[in-house]
């Protein structure tokens, strides 16, 4: 099972990765980051919007924040704004880590309830299980856009957690 220690690397890292893809992406004009380009949720910006209307779903899940007023199927669009999607990422970022750092491991042991919307029925699983889901969902989505940034020229940096991370995020 995972601990809270891992939960807050996993934040921190999530911040700083997500830190870099926004630089990166912002040196885009708003055409190249809305252009279709074969991901699963079609653009950069469809990308980006998807994975905060995850983790918003996520977290309204774990914590009881406010659920995103859409479906999965309208994620993409749920911020249209370039700039403001930017800085509801940073505020979202910051919560989670937040969130992070005051975690029971208790929690962790318990078990979650909610109706997916996705598979249109109620589901329940360990509380561990979901948070691994969450930060790897995360990633998933990030080396999308990644793989997008980079056929288009433009770099991130490097995405390694042991070495983007100062050593002391580590325990």
């Amino acid at each position: 099972m995972i601990t809270p220690a891992w939960a807050r690397l996993m934040a921190a890292y999530s911040t700083e990765m997500n830190l870099r893809v926004y630089a990166a992406a912002s040196t885009l004009t708003d055409a190249q980051r809305q252009q279709d380009r074969g991901a699963f949720f079609g653009s950069i910006h469809g990308t980006l919007s998807h994975l905060m209307w995850g983790d918003a779903t996520w977290m309204s899940r774990f914590a009881g924040w406010p659920a995103p007023a859409c479906g999965i199927k309208d994620s993409p669009s749920l911020h249209p704004d370039w700039a403001a999607m930017h800085t509801a990422r940073r505020d979202l970022d910051a919560r989670i880590e937040a969130w992070a750092a005051a975690l029971d491991p208790a929690w962790l042991e318990g078990r979650l309830g909610w109706f997916s919307g996705a598979l249109g029925r109620e589901v329940t699983r360990p509380r561990w299980v979901l948070l691994v889901h969450f930060f790897n969902h995360q990633t998933h989505h990030r080396g999308q856009v990644h793989a997008l940034l980079t056929g288009l020229g433009v770099a991130t940096g490097d995405t390694d957690l042991p070495f983007i991370l100062p050593e002391p995020r580590f325990g």
